[in-house]
C-alpha cells in the first residue's frame, strides 16, 4: 500500500520537475536570444565612449529621436548589468557541474 507520506513526496517532486523544466526551457530561451546579440551587443559597446559616439552626441537632434544610446548611464548600465548576468550564469553553471552532476 502506498503512504500518503509517498503521495505527498511524489506530487511535490513532480512540481520541481515541472519547474525546473520549465526554467531550464525559459533559461535556454533567453541565452539563445543572447548568443544571436552577442554581435549587436559588441558593436554597441564598441560604439559607446567612441569618437563617432562623441560626435554624435554633440550633434543637433530633432526631439524626436530616440537616444538614450548617447547617455552616459544607459549603455554603461546595460555593460554591467550583461556583465553580473555572465557571472552569475558562470556561478550557477560551475555549481551545477560541480556539485549536482
Amino acid at each position: 500500500m502506498v503512504s500518503k507520506e509517498q503521495i505527498d513526496r511524489i506530487a511535490k517532486m513532480e512540481s520541481y520537475l515541472n519547474e525546473c523544466a520549465e526554467a531550464t526551457k525559459e533559461l535556454s530561451t533567453a541565452i539563445d536570444r543572447m548568443e544571436k546579440l552577442k554581435g549587436r551587443m559588441t558593436e554597441l559597446f564598441d560604439y559607446y565612449g567612441s569618437e563617432d559616439w562623441y560626435k554624435d552626441r554633440e550633434a543637433d537632434l530633432p526631439e524626436d529621436v530616440a537616444a538614450g544610446v548617447l547617455s552616459e548611464d544607459l549603455v554603461y548600465d546595460e555593460i554591467t548589468d550583461i556583465r553580473d548576468a555572465a557571472f552569475q550564469m558562470l556561478a550557477l553553471a560551475t555549481d551545477i557541474l560541480k556539485n549536482r552532476m
